[in-house]
């Protein structure tokens, strides 16, 4: 997801003092603020995304925020629905579970030819990856955090070399990637990056059937602490959340 910034904060402040963003903010940087808004989740799911309100709140043109809309729906961030507007991106529980139950399925193999193929240059690899892991879940990153938790599962596709099987994960843990945005705690982040390393542990020990094991639990425990609860707001206010 690559309109997530790390400075939404500071920039919402910025723009709460003044309440007149200047005109010439680019389309990018309105899809950054508003991927951002959603991260920290004062978006939530479901939220629709007014074109109006958005012009009015940075000061643009509406082709400007259209332009920040496709952005954000090619990250899968929002939806458009044909008549009525875009929308924050709301997965359901069922489809989480059908997303897991896939992964479930491809990861066990991976494993299973992870620990036979991978070499000491890959375990060096993605203990350098895992090392970024708990200084984003330490520092609270959340972009940085749920990209590189996805990442893992992409680096151990690469190193087993099935170009097929790596692209279907690619799309499988963009997919995931969203919903952990949208519904996983910083807690359950931290778990995540801790069984990481207790998978590669295992890999790197040789034991094939611990490694399988551990990845699906890994996976179960994700999927589980998923947190789909939280309702949208009868009225949300798009300004507000975006310039307070």
């Amino acid at each position: 997801m690559q309109y997530l910034v790390k400075d939404f904060g500071r920039l919402c402040g910025d723009m709460a003092t003044t309440r007149t963003p200047p005109s010439d903010v680019s389309a990018e940087h309105i899809a950054q603020d508003i991927a951002a808004a959603i991260v920290a989740h004062r978006l939530p799911p479901g939220t629709r995304l007014r074109e109006e309100a958005l012009a009015r709140a940075y000061n643009v043109s509406r082709t400007k925020i259209r332009a920040a809309l496709l952005m954000l729906s090619k990250d899968k961030l929002i939806r458009t629905v044909p008549e009525k507007g875009a929308f924050v991106s709301k997965p359901s529980a069922a489809e989480a579970r059908e997303i897991f139950a896939v992964r479930r399925i491809l990861e066990t193999a991976l494993a299973r030819e992870f620990v036979a193929r991978a070499t000491p240059a890959d375990y060096k690899r993605i203990e350098r990856h895992l090392q970024q892991e708990r200084r984003a879940v330490k520092a609270d990153d959340v972009q940085l955090r749920n990209g590189l938790l996805a990442d893992f599962h992409i680096l151990l596709a690469d190193t087993v070399g099935n170009s097929v099987l790596t692209e279907m994960l690619r799309e499988l843990s963009a997919r995931s990637a969203i919903i952990t945005v949208l519904y996983q705690s910083s807690l359950d982040a931290a778990c995540s990056s801790d069984e990481h390393h207790a998978f590669l542990k295992a890999a790197k020990a040789g034991d094939v059937e611990l490694a399988c094991r551990l990845m699906v639990e890994h996976l179960e425990h994700v999927e589980h602490a998923l947190n789909f609860t939280d309702e949208l707001p009868a009225e949300s206010n798009l300004i507000t959340a975006l310039l307070t």
